[in-house]
């Protein structure tokens, strides 16, 4: 089956807001295995909008609309779908008193009431977190036709919960996909190593570039997700072969997640002391549930002075080496490890840019420390030959010592060739 999305919303068009809602679709719809071949974006305009849909109407096998199922009077995706569609619209009792329970009131306003007049004979998606309901109905020319809400809020639960498991109803296959993610290698070089294998029909293998880092998508289809498991799992663990330890999961979604889960099972715990990262590597720890339990505390010591005041950095090695050295990011780690009393603890100090670089210690150079009490390892960041932003170093930068502290808990050398 082929799809299509089109998102209605003059805010969206001008950029006022952005679009998520064709990425939330368009990852669900590629985890059932439809492929998408179309999406736009059109305005609260009609005859736009009309002339959109049926236009898709007329090549695709599945539309998704999202947005403008509200109660005003630019909320227009409805009736101008139906319309297209050859479908009238009546009244749908049950989500009208849904609505009427969702604001406590008997008899509710035209302007809401309109939000429960759905195409004639269609399959209802309840929204339960809003109250524009979703809905399901087949066009005169065979289109499949589902009409969501815009916001994501709303959107992603109902597509997730109710839209999803309507459709694997009619899907023949199972797809099953898996993410291979990797540090240290990008996305150019990791598709070079892995060139041949991105020939096969079934599994499939696509490279994908996250900030920092990349992922391989292994995807599979057959008849059951066992099946289809059994497919990807050969090609993963080739992966894994030819990478190396720059493969840091399976399907973990991020660095931080996968330190968090290793330092419970370990008993071990960490803290850090930023500078350059203005507590970056702390946040993106603690925005992982359960960090409490193995994150002690975070210090950001931009100035020299709080360098040597919270984490005795001597005045002797800032003097002669500078706050940007191998040195300084040493003393920072082995200090934070002294102060907090945890297993493990992280330095992290450079030259985020975009100004502050010299000849010596140009923007994008950072060093970057774990210590575990007893040994410590120091791991320089150079810049890469062209412009990057701020964000980009300090994410970067914070990744890697995430990788590092990974790498440590799994017993690999911790001072890379990143």
């Amino acid at each position: 089956m082929n799809a299509e999305i089109i998102s209605v919303g003059t805010e969206l068009l001008l950029g006022q807001v952005v679009n998520l809602d064709t990425a939330i679709v368009a990852q669900e719809l590629s985890a059932l295995g439809i492929d998408l071949l179309y999406s736009a974006v059109v305005g609260d305009n009609v005859e736009r909008l009309r002339h959109a849909v049926n236009t898709a109407l007329s090549r695709s096998g599945l539309l998704i609309m999202t947005g403008g199922l509200g109660p005003t009077t630019d909320d227009l995706t409805k009736e101008t779908t139906a319309a297209c569609a050859g479908k009238k619209l009546a009244l749908h009792q049950p989500s009208l008193e849904r609505i009427q329970n969702y604001f406590n009131e008997k008899h509710v306003s035209e302007n809401q009431e309109k939000q429960a007049w759905l195409p004639e004979g269609c399959h209802v998606f309840q929204n339960d977190n809003g109250t524009a309901p979703g809905c399901a109905f087949q066009a005169q020319s065979g289109c499949l036709v589902i009409m969501l809400p815009g916001p994501p809020s709303e959107l992603t639960p109902m597509l997730r919960n109710y839209v999803v498991p309507y459709l694997k109803q009619g899907q023949e296959y199972v797809i099953v996909s898996h993410n291979v993610h990797i540090f240290g290698r990008g996305e150019a070089p990791v598709a070079q190593m892995l060139d041949d294998l991105m020939d096969g029909q079934n599994p499939t293998l696509a490279p994908y570039a996250k900030e920092g880092e990349c992922y391989m998508r292994v995807t599979a289809k057959a008849h059951t997700a066992e099946e289809a498991d059994a497919l990807c799992q050969p090609l993963i663990e080739e992966i894994k072969r030819r990478v190396g330890d720059f493969v840091y999961s399976v399907d973990t979604e991020s660095l931080e997640e996968l330190v968090v889960s290793e330092l419970k099972a370990q008993g071990k715990t960490l803290a850090t002391a930023e500078s350059c990262t203005g507590g970056l590597l702390s946040k993106r720890l603690t925005d992982v549930s359960g960090a409490s339990e193995v994150f002690h505390m975070g210090c950001v010591t931009y100035a020299n002075q709080a360098k040597e005041d919270l984490l005795s950095v001597s005045h002797e090695t800032l003097a002669q080496y500078g706050a940007v050295s191998e040195q300084t990011a040493r003393e920072m780690a082995e200090g934070i490890v002294r102060r907090s009393g945890s297993s493990l603890g992280v330095g992290i100090t450079g030259i985020a840019g975009p100004e502050g670089g010299t000849a010596e210690k140009p923007v994008g150079l950072i060093y970057i420390a774990l210590s575990d009490g007893e040994r410590t390892w120091v791991t320089k960041r150079s810049p890469i030959g062209r412009t990057k932003s701020r964000e980009w170093h300090r994410h970067c930068a914070a990744s890697q010592a995430l990788d590092m502290v990974r790498r440590y808990l799994e017993g690999l050398p911790v001072e890379a060739d990143y």
